[in-house]
């Protein structure tokens, strides 16, 4: 048996709950690598929300999704995951099935535009509500610089006061590697 790496297994999270015609969530845009893999999941009848606060990322990720002729499943918003709630159409709250974040900053980007924890939690409650049961959130949690050794804190003390009629949480992580490597929380509603 071979342990599934970090962001293979957050895949694996979400290709459990996401099928054809789901709606989803890309809280972290990024290079939109996470956007094109969701947009292939939810088939022509779903939808992917992705949300970044950087030009340069919503750009990026647009023009993989054009190479890929998969725009169309996409709605892409240059806002943080905070608005989550005011940008996704009512229509889709309650219906949405997974999300995930890959939490730090834009690799290749400018290291100073970080994730913040207090954005972070806000919207994780958010996507949190508009979930359907079952549905799950992905935290891909990046520690190895000083913003994000925070985040992390706050995020972990955070996920560990979710009552677990709620919700259950599961943290994947490699203990013996150096640098402070990646490690998984995830949140499935119940």
């Amino acid at each position: 048996m071979n342990l599934d790496g970090i962001l293979p297994f957050a895949r694996k999270l979400l290709e459990k709950v996401v099928t054809e015609g789901s709606a989803v969530i890309d809280a972290t845009v990024g290079n939109g690598h996470d956007t094109l893999f969701l947009a292939k999941l939810v088939g022509d009848s779903g939808h992917v929300f992705g949300f970044d606060i950087q030009e340069q990322a919503l750009a990026n990720t647009a023009a993989r999704l054009q190479e890929h002729g998969l725009n169309e499943r996409v709605t892409l918003f240059a806002h943080g995951h905070e608005q989550a709630a005011v940008c996704i159409p009512n229509e889709w709250h309650g219906r949405l099935i997974g999300s995930i974040f890959n939490l730090g900053y834009l690799p290749k980007g400018d290291k100073s535009i970080v994730t913040k924890p207090d954005t972070t939690i806000a919207a994780i409650e958010q996507i949190l509500s508009m979930l359907a049961p079952g549905g799950i959130i992905v935290l891909v949690i990046y520690h190895g610089h000083e913003e994000g050794a925070v985040e992390k804190e706050k995020l972990i003390n955070f996920a560990e006061q979710i009552d677990q009629q709620k919700a259950h949480i599961l943290r994947y992580e490699f203990i013996n590697q150096a640098n402070n490597p990646p490690f998984i929380v995830a949140i499935e509603k119940r």
